[in-house]
């Protein structure tokens, strides 16, 4: 099948590693390129093949372009998704969606106004490893579930430089917190009920202690920080009858499910020991092709769901960003 070509919005260090990894599939080809930064754009351009542009307009509308891939830092997502939508040109936008969730919902409307494609990259739930344990969730693999537990505490707030600026949108909530939220939402939906403190310092929040309450009386709770490793990434999902379990959750390409002493199950996708890249690239160039206009995987309404419980979470530990770049 021919290649499927991309402009990337962005350059830094996730364009770089989501460009090697598409790039050696063969299955893709990145035509295109454009950051604020036009020597590092050039940069890219020339390790990966592609054409530098100055204007973002130039390098969404570059000849063979058939999507758009945002990957800047997260205050300027909701620009450029408009932006690429304005001119009629698919787009894989990564999370958070945008900052607020209004800005979300407008891109929503506006993508279906436009009748145009529109994706979250949460790459985790392209991933074999998250979609066994939704099947095994849903299958009643260990019976009635009434607790999970979700951790993801990193030691280091410098390893992005973005993470640390709350002109950027920086914080825990918005790079890692989310997907532990993202992933109890996927399996059991919005939640009755949402509590949550957390730790502000410079003007981002450094981690956060969330439950949620679901109306068959199932407790989730997540604990997510970038300032220590109390939990290091684990999963817990306790039934009656088990316990689906796995480290390094929202990227490692492994999961267990117990049942009672002896019986384990561990389940392994295909490829590298962590998730690639190319799962989600691979499905959105498919589906745009096919010719839709929202992701099977990530439907927009889940996008906007998390986007207004990450919301009711920064309203309850007082982050406000007061001067984010637009």
């Amino acid at each position: 099948m021919e290649k499927f070509r991309w402009c990337f919005i962005g350059t830094g260090k996730l364009a770089h590693n989501v460009a090697k990894q598409i790039l050696e599939s063969g299955r893709h080809e990145i035509v295109s390129c454009y950051t604020r930064n036009h020597e590092k754009a050039l940069d890219f351009a020339n390790e990966y093949g592609c054409t530098a542009f100055e204007k973002p307009e130039d390098a969404i509308t570059a000849e063979g372009v058939d999507g758009v891939y945002v990957v800047t830092p997260h205050n300027v997502h909701y620009k450029f998704v408009k932006l690429a939508l304005e001119l009629k040109k698919p787009v894989l936008c990564e999370k958070p969606f945008t900052v607020e969730a209004k800005e979300t919902d407008e891109l929503i409307s506006f993508a279906k106004s436009q009748d145009v494609y529109l994706c979250e990259a949460m790459w985790t739930w392209f991933s074999p490893c998250a979609n066994k344990t939704k099947q095994w969730v849903e299958e009643g693999k260990i019976g009635n579930i009434d607790h999970a537990t979700f951790t993801y505490h990193l030691k280091s707030i410098k390893y992005a430089p973005r993470v640390a600026d709350p002109k950027r949108a920086g914080g825990a909530l918005l790079d890692i917190t989310i997907y532990p939220i993202t992933y109890a939402y996927r399996l059991w939906g919005y939640p009755k009920n949402i509590t949550s403190t957390g730790t502000l310092e410079g003007g981002i929040d450094l981690g956060e202690d969330i439950v949620f309450e679901y109306d068959n009386g199932l407790k989730v709770d997540i604990s997510a920080s970038i300032a220590d490793m109390k939990g290091f990434e684990k999963m817990k999902i306790s039934g009656e009858s088990g316990s689906i379990e796995a480290v390094l959750y929202h990227a490692k390409n492994a999961v267990t499910c117990k049942n009672g002493f002896f019986n384990k199950e561990v389940f392994k996708g295909d490829g590298p020991r962590i998730n690639s890249y190319v799962d989600e690239f691979d499905t959105v160039a498919s589906e745009i092709r096919e010719g839709l206009k929202e992701s099977r995987m990530v439907p927009l309404k889940a996008t906007s769901d998390v986007m207004h419980i990450i919301e009711t979470i920064m309203g309850q530990i007082g982050l406000v960003y007061t001067d984010l770049e637009k």
